[in-house]
């Protein structure tokens, strides 16, 4: 039977519930990984149902233009780059059936414009050992903000891309993509705009959900079993299917929707830490 795009409310507040009595847990499953999702990310996006299924869609047509046949289930991390939306998802995509929606977030993504900037590139990008991801230092750059967030936040690395300059000739050149956490005092809030050199920009709580629960880490995992030793690997609890993809797209709309409000438009209260 497919899976659906949303989780079930009733199933949801369930595992919420239980997620509360139990603490910190183990993400077995989407559905639980979903409720952690809820519970344990601080900026979150409500996305329709509609427009869920119109970003699974896109994804999956990103995959099949990159000649990528996935013969296992896995996550799969959704970003639209699009200036009017912003946002992170994160899916499960089973082998078949549709794929769930478990969460969104918003995001800054790059603006090109002045030196040094590009936009980020659309496409589907691999998360593997190859490009090996590091951990920010949390010091301060010569303009007192601390770009790769508090000290610890992962920083997860896609490798260099071949990207139009942002400036001068707008000539094609080299530009690393990273995702990763930003500046919690300046520049978290700012999320929901694009902002960035051409990196993705999340939130510090969103950083810490797919480090310690190894969403994103499938290449990683195989590197361990293969018995390589990787320093970047904290303590964590990795899922199940791990993925190991990032797709990026640009919907190109007219106009913002309402599920994705401009990071100078007010915000939903951040919940209290747990």
């Amino acid at each position: 039977m497919p899976l659906p795009v949303r989780l079930s409310g009733a199933i949801a507040l369930a595992l919420a519930l239980a997620a509360s009595l139990c603490g910190p847990s183990h993400a077995q499953t989407a559905a639980e990984l979903a409720v952690l999702y809820r519970t344990q990310v601080r900026q979150r996006l409500d996305v329709p149902p509609e427009e869920a299924r119109r970003y699974a869609a896109l994804a999956e047509q990103a995959l099949q233009r990159a000649g990528l046949v996935l013969d296992r289930p896995q996550y799969l991390l959704v970003v639209d780059r699009d200036p009017r939306v912003q946002a992170l998802l994160l899916f499960w995509r089973p082998l078949q059936g549709e794929y769930q929606w478990l969460g969104a977030s918003p995001v800054s993504t790059g603006k090109p414009g002045s030196f040094d900037h590009f936009e980020t590139p659309v496409g589907v990008f691999d998360h593997t050992p190859l490009n090996p991801d590091f951990r920010a230092e949390g010091t301060l750059n010569d303009r007192g903000i601390r770009g790769y967030g508090e000290k610890g936040m992962r920083v997860y690395d896609f490798g260099w891309q071949r990207v139009a300059k942002g400036w001068g000739d707008h000539a094609v050149s080299d530009m690393r993509l990273q995702m990763h956490a930003t500046d919690p005092d300046l520049l978290e809030q700012r999320l929901g705009g694009a902002q960035s050199k051409g990196c993705i920009r999340i939130p510090a709580t969103l950083n810490t959900l797919l480090d310690h629960y190894g969403v994103l880490d499938a290449a990683y995992d195989s590197a361990l079993q293969d018995g390589r030793k990787l320093w970047v690997l904290a303590q964590r609890e990795p899922v199940e299917h791990a993925g190991r993809y990032l797709v990026v797209v640009d919907t190109q709309r007219r106009q913002r929707p309402d599920w994705s409000p401009s990071s100078l438009a007010p915000r939903r209260p951040a919940a209290p830490k747990r």
